[in-house]
């Protein structure tokens, strides 16, 4: 077994014994590898520990050194695989490094690498070290100046900053010379070298300042890049009007990348992405891809001030980066399309991988308090539930004092490293309230749970409502203490009519919606004024990230489903509908005919539908996904959820079916394919639409395999493909497969698309189908868009088919993960997360898991990054 690895702890921090205040680098890059030359200007840290001046550099070849001019034989200094320890008797030092490296070796995708040919970099967290020897952490800032060679083959050299100089070296070889004014870490540089095409726009600034906007791709992709510029236009349009932020250098550039270990990252001046994030047009985009374009540049974009300008202290306070422009990302998104959908989709989102996360073995705070690798530190529970805290305060102190809190947070840390402590001060100073108990989100990990009691008095005219709020125990936290949470609330007649919200002893004037503030184990709320019993809309907005416990009555769920204002709301009582009847259903060993109250809800909502918000509608009649299912069993049973949710879908399409079939011929249209939220919605609608009209039978198989042929855009035909192919072994289903295939092969992000749909098809002969389709020409285990579209549709997604009995399924896991591990450990680690969770399923399946998760731990030369997560499952 492998040995244990050091720990690191928050507790531990100590400010930097050296200080770089500026870094001059010399990038040559060549057929057999590439030469980086660096100069620092170092100082002693005044409040430093001392010491001598520690460089960490890995996987490096050190060509040479020297110290104030002066060359540095080895035993002038030490070098291990991790560090470069330089004694200084000074309190200034001037170094110079030269190494030397191989990009196309570089298989990890950290540091310096090569994607289909071009040079690029991923330093965030710790890749910068991968380059040069330096004092790889987030709270040294330091100036760069960045010269690049290359030869002419790669026309186009890229680093952050502004261009300040290039000629040609008379070799068949030129340079570049990029120049960063502003200070930052060393997980901020960024660096491009290959043969691209240019995608030039401009934007003015509110103060009437000219901004350069530059993307970068591959030449056949150079016409799918419309949406994300205009995406950053509105973006940072947006910024100026929401937060007063303007951008700060002349030029923005961001590169699309087809290799890269996460969705893009926000190096200052100079953002390299996923390609899956930039390149878009209608016939291999859907509708959720623009969306999630128009987001993840938005994001990107806004780290330039929380995120570039104020930066992380320490890797402990990543969500007061990530946490932060989750949320303002969320909210550009709202602002540009529908909230209400938005909202739901982004709590989704937190429910299917954040509350796992929070019930599983790798809980842990918002702010962590240890690690052992830092990537795997990149969690839902970090940026989705980090962006949950943030909303929270938005909501405690309102639009104007969040503001003004924003305000303060940047005028006092602008061209600084701190903590989310500091960002919590500056939102008390700036709304004038105490948020000592409401830390306790950032200390405490798991999913409070609160739990609410109603009781209405007649006579009185009064409803009493206790609170009580718990939070199960997590790793290494037993005991929790109370949490500070907004909870928003309404009242509603039982015609669905909004009620007057009255707080007893309150001078206020009711309202329709109240904030209640909960603070401790258990309090009570009294209401006045009600005539008659009200019906409580709870949580409105998911104004804090808790599991609510409130036994409502089916006659009230459905009522507010149908009525209540908070469209959240809405969503919430036919989601607790729905899921109530599945589970009920998964447990039952005969299922008869579906009572009327669901059918007469569906009937009601597709009766709306036409002439109402066709995004929430679809919302409204789209199943519970199987993943979020299974979260609320106490032990999963995977082959009866599936059964369950095919069973209702079935149903609800043959007792409804003329129902559903209207409402998907009147929103069909004629009109080319243009991405907006209004088309995006009356799309959606449709295919869910059509999904119940599959599972009621070949006539709605039939329109699928229409839909599929005639369709002009990327969201019908691949609706229509996931039915047909999800739909069972029918005639003509691997004709459609072929000719998917056939016509989009040359479209690696197209085949993702292709690669998911066949993996996450609920079917007894998948898994033999994954293990064929990583033999396919259009698969590398080398990418990590295709390691995901395949192997992680299927573990992670697919609850049916990776839990088939037996454990074939746990097996051809480990095996990728293994196999995966000496290629790139930062994906290998995010494939474990399904084993890591074997506690919530039957004695057979926990066995199983668990023995595949020992066979991992016993692989020889394990990644710290795989070994932490299995560690930690298996505890």
């Amino acid at each position: 077994m492998k040995k244990k690895e050091q720990t690191c702890f928050r507790n531990d921090y100590q400010s930097p014994p050296w200080l770089v205040d500026r870094v001059d680098l010399y990038i040559s890059l060549a057929a057999d590898g590439a030469m980086v030359t660096s100069r620092l200007v170092c100082r002693r840290n005044p409040v430093g520990a001392g010491g001598h001046l520690v460089l960490q550099g890995e996987e490096l070849e050190l060509i040479g050194l020297t110290l104030d001019g002066k060359s540095l034989e080895s035993g002038d200094h030490r070098l291990d695989d991790k560090e470069l320890i330089i004694p200084v008797a000074g309190d200034r030092a001037e170094v110079e490094i030269i190494t030397r490296m191989d990009p196309a070796a570089n298989t990890a995708l950290e540091g310096l690498y090569l994607s289909s040919g071009n040079y690029c970099t991923q330093c965030e967290a710790e890749g910068f070290r991968k380059i040069t020897y330096y004092p790889d952490r987030p709270d040294v800032m330091a100036r760069f100046t960045t010269t690049i060679e290359a030869d002419l083959s790669l026309p186009v050299l890229l680093a952050g900053g502004n261009l300040v100089g290039s000629g040609t070296m008379g070799n068949g070889r030129h340079w570049v010379k990029w120049d960063d004014p502003f200070p930052k870490p060393s997980y901020l540089f960024a660096m491009v070298a290959g043969d691209l095409v240019r995608i030039a726009d401009s934007y003015e600034t509110g103060s009437g300042g000219l901004i350069d906007l530059h993307i970068y791709v591959e030449e056949h992709n150079k016409d799918r890049c419309g949406h994300a510029m205009a995406s950053l236009k509105r973006a940072m349009a947006w910024d100026e009007e929401v937060y007063g932020l303007e951008y700060d250098l002349d030029l923005y550039m961001i590169v699309a990348v087809d290799d890269f270990n996460m969705g893009a990252m926000e190096n200052k001046g100079l953002n390299v992405f996923n390609s899956k994030y930039v390149l878009a047009r209608p016939e291999s985009a859907t509708d959720d891809d623009y969306a999630g374009i128009e987001g993840v540049v938005a994001h990107e974009y806004f780290h330039n001030w929380t995120g570039n300008r104020v930066t992380c202290r320490d890797w402990f306070q990543l969500s007061l980066k990530e946490g932060l422009t989750v949320f303002r990302d969320q909210q550009f998104s709202a602002d540009m399309g529908n909230s209400a959908v938005k909202r739901v989709r982004d709590v989704q989102v937190l429910r299917e991988n954040q509350f796992p996360e929070d019930a599983g073995p790798m809980a842990h705070p918002v702010r962590p308090d240890s690690y052992i690798e830092i990537n795997n530190f990149y969690t839902a529970t970090v940026y989705n539930k980090g962006a949950e805290v943030i909303r929270m305060i938005h909501v405690l102190l309102g639009p104007e004092k969040f503001r003004r809190g924003m305000d303060i947070y940047f005028e006092r840390h602008d061209e600084s490293a701190v903590t989310c402590a500091d960002f919590v001060r500056a939102m008390e100073d700036g709304g004038g309230i105490d948020l000592g108990q409401f830390r306790n989100w950032y200390r405490q990990a798991g999913t409070p749970e609160l739990k609410v009691e109603c009781i209405y008095d007649q006579a009185a005219g009064e409803l009493k409502m206790t609170l009580s709020q718990s939070c199960p125990a997590t790793p290494g936290q037993e005991l929790k203490k109370p949490f500070c949470f907004p909870m928003v609330m309404g009242l509603l007649d039982r015609q669905g009519r909004p009620m007057p919200v009255q707080l007893a002893g309150s001078d206020r004037e009711g309202s329709e919606q109240v904030v209640l503030e909960v603070a401790e184990s258990e309090e009570e709320f009294v209401f006045t004024g009600l005539a008659s019993p009200p019906v409580p809309s709870l949580l409105r907005g998911f104004s804090a990230p808790v599991r609510l416990d409130y036994p409502y009555p089916a006659d009230e769920l459905c009522l507010l489903t149908l009525h209540d204002h908070d469209s959240f709301s809405r969503w919430q009582a036919g989601r607790t509908l729905l899921t109530r009847l599945l589970l009920e259903l998964t447990g039952s060993k005969s299922r008869q005919q579906l009572g009327p109250e669901i059918i007469e809800l569906y009937g009601q909502l597709l009766a709306r539908a036409p002439g109402g918000d066709m995004s929430l509608i679809a919302e409204l009649l789209a199943l519970p996904s199987e993943r979020y299912l299974a979260q609320e069993m106490q032990v999963v049973d995977p082959a009866g959820i599936h059964g369950a949710c095919s069973f209702v879908e079935e149903e609800l399409g043959r007792v409804l079916f003329a129902d559903f079939l209207q409402v998907y011929q009147e929103t069909a249209t004629s009109e080319p394919y243009c991405y907006s939220p209004e088309g995006a919605g009356r799309r959606r609608l449709r295919n869910v639409c059509l999904s119940f009209l599959v599972a009621a039978g070949s006539q709605g198989m039939e329109l699928a395999r229409s839909q599929f042929e005639q369709a002009d855009n990327m969201t019908d035909v691949q609706a229509a493909f996931r039915v047909i192919v999800h739909g069972g072994h029918g005639p003509g289903q691997q004709e459609v497969i072929d000719l998917f295939e056939q016509r989009w092969q040359d479209d690696p992000l197209v085949m993702d698309k292709w690669f998911a749909v066949q993996a996450t098809a609920p079917q007894d002969d998948t898994l033999a189908r994954v293990r064929s389709l990583l033999g396919h020409s259009a698969f590398s285990l080398t990418n990590p868009n295709k390691v995901r579209s395949l192997i992680g549709s299927f573990a992670c997604l697919n609850q049916y088919s990776f839990h088939e009995a037996g454990g074939p399924g746990y097996s051809f896991l480990a095996d990728q993960v293994i196999e995966l591990d000496r290629i790139n450990p930062q994906i290998a680690a995010r494939l474990v997360t399904p084993l890591g969770r074997w506690q919530r399923f039957d004695h057979g399946r926990r066995q199983l898991m668990k023995r595949e998760l020992e066979r991992i731990m016993a692989t020889p030369e394990i990644s710290r990054d795989v070994y932490e997560i299995v560690s930690k499952s298996m505890a």
